[in-house]
């Protein structure tokens, strides 16, 4: 029985480490369409599932000062990195709020923490449809 654990713990200890490393690309949200509508989103709704590790991309085309809230998302979320400009800002719990002071991409890496319905908004310009929502099963 001792010859058998040896062989196992091995194999769960790098599936628990690789977690990251296996992570689901999901759809990018996207802020304006770069051209006459600043503001366009596109893929307003992403559904995910607990326990997974997600890479998620929210670019900017908009000239326009953005600042990305999804506050009762980043709570339930277990939060690797975010990336902006391949310089990666290593986590130990999720951000406040992603700020675009110009047109660019930030990747958010995570795992899904905690079902629910967790809505995202553009502060300022909810009125203009810049909303959207991530569904954790």
């Amino acid at each position: 029985m001792a010859g058998v654990t040896a062989a196992v713990l091995p194999q769960t200890a790098q599936a628990a480490g690789d977690l990251m490393k296996g992570r689901e690309i999901l759809p990018e949200i996207v802020l304006g369409d770069g051209a006459d509508n600043d503001y366009a989103v596109e893929n307003r709704e992403i559904t995910i599932e607990t326990g997974k590790a997600y890479r998620l991309q929210i670019t900017s085309k908009s000239p326009k000062e953005m600042k990305f809230l999804a506050p009762e998302f980043f709570r339930n979320i277990w939060c690797d990195q975010i990336v902006i400009n391949d310089l990666e800002v290593h986590m130990n719990g999720g951000p406040a709020w992603l700020e675009f002071d110009d047109q660019g991409t930030i990747e958010v890496s995570f795992v899904a923490i905690k079902t629910g319905t967790y809505e995202w908004r553009i502060g300022g310009l909810e009125q203009k449809g810049m909303t959207g929502k991530i569904i954790v099963k």
